[in-house]
């Protein structure tokens, strides 16, 4: 029904636990989902993930049929020096579970955040861009011990690399590193920055993209109220030789939960024909 390269995140149905959320989508005709494990933005994922927990949810997605492109993680501020070894243990044991989860249901991608959930450095900007990308090409080397690629969401209009300039210099700093760039339409938009102008600056970088609709300062619209060029945007990643696949992100507040699958089909629909 919709585009083989189009698929899903749970997020957009994060008011439903995994097991309906993954109902949702897959009788809405979607083959293929990201799964959302972003704490404070959807639970599907518990934040306290031990091995019960990572079986758990490994075992419910694998059961669903549906593919999993990606996993949209987090595993702390990237940003942020942790001075104390129980502080770099615990990062590193999130991510191996992330990791291990990410391997488990058959994901191409553990995706982690650009920095913190502020606009304001720690020490500087150009320290925290080089700390983020340290913590990135890491968490990238330990990807690949379980045969899973390492993306990050830049730009994100509420993290630390919020804007075009931002997202550029980190883009810069992951070079050749191997780390994978996802765009969302509804952050590039938000932040007053300009749709092509993203895709001159990360043109051949892009590993994943992310669809949701937005203006200035809100990133949480239905497709279609809001600003956003998907048709020019879509043109233009084809036209740059983009082959990745794209995922309905609808993390949005423009409609009740009743309203959210009919909302995710229209979109579905609206981009299928778009690709």
């Amino acid at each position: 029904m919709f585009h083989s390269r189009l698929g899903c995140s749970s997020i957009s149905f994060r008011h439903q636990d995994l097991g309906t959320a993954l109902r949702t989508m897959k009788g809405l005709g979607f083959e293929e989902i990201d799964l959302g494990a972003l704490p404070g933005v959807c639970d599907h994922v518990p934040y306290g993930l031990d091995a019960g927990a990572v079986a758990a949810v490994s075992a419910e997605v694998n059961a669903s049929g549906l593919r999993v492109r990606s996993v949209n993680g987090d595993i702390g501020d990237l940003n942020k020096v942790l001075d104390d070894d129980e502080g770099r243990a615990g990062r590193e044991r999130h991510l191996y579970a992330l990791l291990t989860l990410t391997a488990n249901i058959g994901a191409k991608a553990l995706v982690l955040p650009c920095g913190a959930l502020d606009h304001t450095p720690v020490r500087s900007v150009g320290d925290d861009l080089d700390l983020v990308a340290a913590q990135l090409i890491g968490a990238r080397r330990r990807a690949a011990e379980f045969g899973v690629e390492l993306w990050t969401e830049s730009l994100h209009f509420l993290r630390f690399c919020w804007n075009l300039e931002r997202a550029g210099l980190l883009a810069d700093r992951l070079a050749g590193s191997g780390v994978g760039i996802v765009m969302d339409f509804s952050h590039v938009v938000a932040s007053g920055e300009d749709i092509q102008a993203y895709l001159d600056r990360h043109q051949g970088r892009i590993s994943h993209v992310h669809l949701r609709d937005a203006v200035p300062g809100n990133i949480n619209l239905s497709i279609g109220n809001g600003a956003a060029d998907f048709a020019g945007g879509l043109k233009r990643l084809a036209a740059d030789g983009y082959t990745g696949h794209f995922s309905l992100e609808l993390e949005t507040r423009d409609v009740t939960n009743d309203e959210r699958p009919a909302a995710a089909a229209k979109a579905a629909s609206f981009i299928t024909d778009l690709i």
